[in-house]
């Protein structure tokens, strides 16, 4: 996502596609009840794990959050209000349009719109907003707490790792007393604030994975091991809830390297391929909200009158192809309903002497 002043980090909208995607194809694969291809699935081949749990994107996206906003706030001060003021026009107008959308569809199926209504409102500190909006909320619950962090972070580049030790001993503590830690680790901040403060520290650590491509392999090679053996006890419907104690610090330790040595390692073209996946990286917030109204109907419709989709590795096949179709209403929705707001932005980066920045809005992009 370019900001205001130009800021255009291509690496890192190649990183927001390949979390789009993973999230993506997990619905697309599995559907909402393990249809066409049932949740207890394993892979052979190992490095299929990640996609195979790819709600696993949803953490790429958060550790990506907290890699660029300590990226763009590096050496400067952030005007909090003009922050949250770009935050809202960035995130609200798509997310009121899919909030209206999904009430009209629970409608026509019969939900009552006074439960709906409540659903809603309580989605402002709890995960019941539709359409996996949900993320939105521990977005919002991050950026409030984003200042305390900052300063934490200029104290001392590791001290935000002491609030990542908290919180896994927080989760370890919830296990002992037998509350069921799936939700919790998923769809709070209690689980996804180590992949936010890990990207964070990890940023400023960024000059020393320049080319380090062997620690980069090792790292990838390490995750997807781990990630095998998470779906080989259960995944994401039937492991042990021990392990939602330390998967969220693993997959945030992963990412932030993975995502430190990319951004600084490489600069992508703008052009072909490359060009496209950036395209698709700016659009991905677009896609992430809009492909639950379609993405379970269209693997149905697949399975039922094209092919049998059973299959994991078809399934995936043809993920990849109404992944690429998604890019049809992602632009439309970042035409008309998301584009129209940023020109509502402001600057909200101030340099440490006090003199004001313009660096624009520069978010998620998702």
């Amino acid at each position: 996502m370019k900001s205001s002043a130009g800021s255009h980090f291509v690496a890192l909208d190649h990183v927001r596609a390949v979390a789009a995607f993973l999230v993506f194809a997990w619905h697309f694969v599995h559907g909402r009840d393990g249809i066409p291809v049932p949740f207890e699935n394993v892979p052979g081949w190992v490095p299929l794990a990640v996609l195979e749990e790819g709600h696993t994107g949803v953490a790429l996206f958060m550790t990506l959050s907290g890699y660029l906003f300590s990226k763009l706030l590096e050496g400067r001060g952030m005007d909090v209000g003009a922050f949250l003021w770009n935050r809202a026009v960035r995130l609200l107008p798509l997310l009121v349009v899919v909030i209206v959308l999904a009430g009209l569809q629970g409608y026509l199926h019969g939900q009552g719109m006074a439960e709906y209504g409540r659903s809603v409102f309580k989605g402002l500190v709890f995960p019941t907003l539709p359409n996996g909006a949900w993320s939105i909320t521990v977005e919002l619950h991050f950026y409030l707490l984003l200042p305390f962090f900052l300063w934490m972070l200029g104290r001392s580049r590791w001290l935000p790792l002491l609030v990542v030790v908290l919180a896994v001993g927080m989760r370890w503590g919830f296990y002992g007393q037998g509350v069921p830690l799936r939700t919790l680790a998923y769809e709070t901040l209690a689980g996804r604030i180590d992949q936010f403060l890990l990207g964070m520290v990890l940023c400023r650590f960024r000059g020393g994975f320049v080319s380090r491509h062997g620690a980069a392999l090792g790292t990838l090679l390490g995750f997807l091991a781990f990630y095998w053996w998470f779906d080989r006890c259960g995944g994401w419907n039937a492991a042990p809830d021990g392990f939602w104690i330390f998967l969220p610090t693993v997959e945030g330790v992963a990412y932030a390297v993975l995502i430190a040595w990319y951004d600084s390692s490489f600069s992508p073209a703008q052009t072909g391929f490359s060009g496209w996946l950036g395209w698709m990286g700016e659009r991905s917030y677009s896609v992430y909200l809009l492909h639950f109204f379609v993405v379970f109907r269209a693997a149905l419709w697949v399975h039922g009158r094209v092919m049998d989709l059973s299959n994991y590795y078809v399934a995936s096949f043809w993920a990849v192809g109404a992944f690429c179709l998604m890019a049809i209403p992602a632009a439309l929705s970042f035409r008309f309903i998301e584009a129209p707001f940023l020109r509502l932005r402001r600057p909200y980066l101030r340099e440490l002497c006090g003199t004001r920045c313009d660096a624009g809005g520069v978010g998620v992009g998702r």
